[in-house]
Formats: C-alpha cells, structure tokens, sequence
C-alpha cells in the first residue's frame, strides 16, 4: 500500500535496537569510571585493614621501628609521631620498650597541639592552659575531656598504633573519640 498509510511496520527494528545497546553501553563505561573515581575520592582506601595498625610515622611520615626508637629515647622519654590518619600521637617510652597506648596530642578545648612540659610532667596546653597528667587526664580546665587514646603494639619490629574503642580507663567512660 503506497498511500502513506502507517502499517505497524517499522523495518529494521532488531538493527535499531541493537544500536541503541551499543550507544548506551558506550557511554555507560566512561560514565561509570567517572563516578567510581568520586567514590574512591570520598571513601579513600584506608591503609592498615583489619586490627593490624597503622605504621607510626616520623616527621616525614617514614615508619618508626621499636630499635631505633629506643637508641634514642630514654625512660618516661614522649615524643610526637604521625598515627591514625596522620594525627599526632605520643609515644610513651618505658625502661627498654613502649608503653602500649599512645596518647593523642590534641587539645580537647580548641585543637591546640598539647606539648610536654618534663618541669611539671604534665601535658600544658599553650592556647588556654589546660593541663594532662602523664596518662593524659585532664586535671585542669578549660578542656572538658582527657586526651584521646590509641593501642600501640610491635609488629616484626615496626611500631603500629591501631583505635582504642575500648573503655577508657583513665576514666572509666566510653571514648569519646571513637
């Protein structure tokens, strides 16, 4: 019938189908490769897995092994390394190893890196003058909480530092930083 009359004929309908997969799935590749790089940017992969612990870190970031920790600090000796995610942490040095936490050096108050003060053997904030005992308890205000608290252990010589989400037992509390 060549009067112009629509049939329900369309030719080719299996060939048009078919190209219309094949524009969808090429486009669906790139489309996806795009998106699972803003995952991976917004749920970066996280080092360590599992319970083993991070690597503490140097100034630089270099792993800390317990040997040449101990060739150069002494007893009672606390020193600043990078643990989880890069905070600071201090290392506690006991007579020929480390204590088994580690206590984060940030303020509680308002994020002051909190030093040492070995006159007082205390923890001074130099922002508003919170102070920690040698555990890290706040025995002075303003900061409201102690310092946060991380496992250290030893593994084939490195010094790993892993979340303590165990109770607090400076305090007797949950961990406020977990």
């Amino acid at each position: 019938s060549a009067s112009g009359e629509y049939t329900g004929f369309v030719p080719d309908m299996q060939r048009r189908t078919l190209m219309n997969l094949l524009v969808v799935a090429i486009t669906a590749v790139p489309a996806l490769v795009v998106l699972g790089g803003y995952a991976f940017y917004f749920y970066p992969p996280l080092p360590g897995g599992g319970a083993g612990g991070v690597p503490a870190g140097d100034v630089d970031g270099t792993p800390i092994t317990l040997a040449t920790w101990m060739k150069t600090h002494r007893e009672n000796d606390r020193e600043l390394v990078q643990g989880l995610k890069g905070e600071p942490f201090y290392l506690i040095t006991k007579v020929d190893t480390i204590k088994d936490f580690a206590l984060g050096a940030v303020c509680t108050h308002l994020g002051c890196v909190v030093p040492w003060n070995k006159a007082v053997n205390k923890f001074c904030c130099p922002c508003h003058g919170s102070q920690y005992d040698e555990d890290g308890k706040v025995v002075r205000g303003p900061a409201p909480l102690s310092l946060s608290l991380a496992h250290v252990a030893t593994t084939d010589g490195n010094i790993l530092v892993s979340p303590w989400p165990e109770t607090d037992f400076r305090t007797g509390l949950k961990p406020w930083w977990s």
